[in-house]
């Protein structure tokens, strides 16, 4: 059947004697008709069957091509727009700046605000907080700060949502401790909260570790009419298990059931995480059994809180039965995964076991992190396997790695007791270049190791560091 072009345009605007310029766009329920309505041949604008679109129309298009993902097909119909004559509005402009963003042009979307500008459109609030919470989704912390700023600039005064942008970009930017000062300013503002402003805050406060705060929170929220939701609860809930108020965060996690609230992954997990961390590793099975009855399924940060939990308590056995549960549930293991159990194996002194988790993760294409590098790094120290250690703290260099202190420690320990104290010693020196703290009882084995081998230029320099450090102890001892 041959599609009648005329009847899409008519479904868009309607003609200039009807007493209705513009009917309502329902702009994805009818995509495929916007597409072939924009092939249709432009010659000085659009007109069809005596319609002409207004702004109105225009700016529904393009905000319709920009949701589709079409972002150079929606800023050629703003040319269009343009070249017609229209005046585009603030909406238009923060359209094109969204989707832009949206569609990791963000470079187009602050060209988007400058050509505003130059055109003398004044920016309304609207326009600046979507600009803003644009900029800080896109990393760009600064400028999202100075976007907030630039709003009392045009006159304006931030809005409850301008504030709940700021914060949560700052808190996602790991500026949580800003949320007290901001929350005070907004109250001061004489801003309302909604049910998200409260949760952005809520979530502000439990990152900056005001626990108690977000618990007043919570209370004032609820007796503002707000009733809070999952993410309330589980903002909460997750605090208060970060800081070992484990008992609370239960009786929220009860709270929240008794008020038919239906509790997710995210919130199960919080809690397995923190009796996990605590020891009470019989409290975090009956919490993943609940879960596992309530039909919900077991993620892979789940299964690394509780795997974590166990090899803490050196339950590797333990562990490892859950690793195979987890396979079998067809959860992919990640890195942090093979990180705990290559951990937990070094632990119990299973270092062979460990290998075979490292080769394992790799050949599943996960990349090793420093903690993961550093582990193994230990784990073949400890074994005596001195050349593994010293080629993977090579590759992990090479490889753009940085080391910490702990893999350097362990490497210098695992060579001078390998006797090698001159490897050692080469590796004593790039620790003090990089600035890494070395342990006296580091220093102690090499020095012991160099005396040993008669390396006593050497054995002098190491022994002025522990006397340095011996010095340092005792004057922090006596503040």
């Amino acid at each position: 059947m041959r599609y009648d072009a005329s009847k899409s345009v008519t479904v868009l605007c309607t003609c200039r004697a009807s007493s209705a310029w513009m009917l309502p766009v329902k702009l994805f329920s009818i995509s495929r008709r916007l597409i072939i309505y924009m092939k249709l041949p432009i010659s000085g604008g659009i007109s069809l069957k005596g319609c002409t679109p207004d702004a109105v129309t225009y700016g529904s298009l393009i905000d319709g091509l920009g949701k589709m993902g079409k972002v150079d097909e929606a800023y050629r119909l703003f040319e269009r727009m343009l070249d017609a004559g229209h005046t585009p509005n603030c909406v238009v402009y923060a359209s094109l700046i969204r989707n832009f963003f949206r569609h990791g042009r963000k470079e187009d979307g602050h060209k988007i605000y400058k050509e505003m500008s130059s055109r003398r459109c004044p920016p309304d609030l609207t326009l600046l907080n979507t600009y803003m919470d644009c900029t800080f989704k896109a990393g760009e912390v600064e400028k999202g700060r100075a976007i907030f700023e630039h709003i009392r600039d045009c006159g304006l005064s931030p809005d409850t949502y301008s504030y709940s942008a700021l914060i949560h970009g700052l808190m996602k930017a790991g500026h949580a401790r800003e949320t007290y000062k901001l929350f005070y300013a907004m109250k001061d503002q004489g801003c309302v909260l909604d049910r998200c402003a409260y949760n952005v805050v809520l979530d502000g406060f439990c990152k900056a570790g005001k626990v108690d705060k977000a618990y007043q929170l919570l209370e004032e929220m609820k007796a503002q009419g707000h009733p809070p939701t999952v993410v309330t609860y589980g903002t909460v809930i997750d605090g208060l298990a970060k800081i070992d108020r484990l008992d609370e965060a239960y009786m929220l996690f009860e709270e929240a059931k008794s008020l038919g609230i239906v509790l997710n992954v995210v919130v199960y997990s919080s809690l397995i995480d923190g009796f996990g961390k605590l020891g009470r590793i019989d409290k975090a099975y009956l919490i993943m059994e609940e879960m596992m009855q309530k039909g919900l399924t077991p993620n892979v940060y789940t299964w690394n809180c509780l795997m974590h939990a166990l090899v803490k308590a050196q339950e590797i056995n333990e562990a490892l039965v859950c690793f195979q549960s987890m396979k079998e549930m067809k959860c992919t293991p990640n890195t942090y995964t093979y990180t705990i159990l290559i951990n937990g194996c070094c632990r119990v002194q299973k270092y062979n076991k460990a290998f075979v988790f490292w080769q394992e993760m790799q050949k599943n294409g996960l990349v090793p992190n420093v903690v993961t590098y550093t582990t193994m790094i230990l784990g073949l120290s400890k074994l005596g396997n001195i050349s593994e250690a010293s080629k993977l703290f090579e590759k992990f260099k090479a490889n753009g790695g940085i080391p910490d202190s702990v893999s350097f420690n362990a490497l210098i320990e695992g060579m001078s007791n390998a006797n090698r104290p001159m490897d050692a010693y080469k590796v004593f020196e790039e620790t003090r270049l990089r600035g890494c703290k070395i342990n006296a009882k580091t220093c102690m084995t090499l020095l012991d190791a160099l005396n040993k081998a008669e390396c006593l230029e050497q054995a002098a320099i190491v022994g002025t560091v522990l006397k340095e450090m011996a010095k340092s102890q005792h004057a922090a001892r006596s503040l």
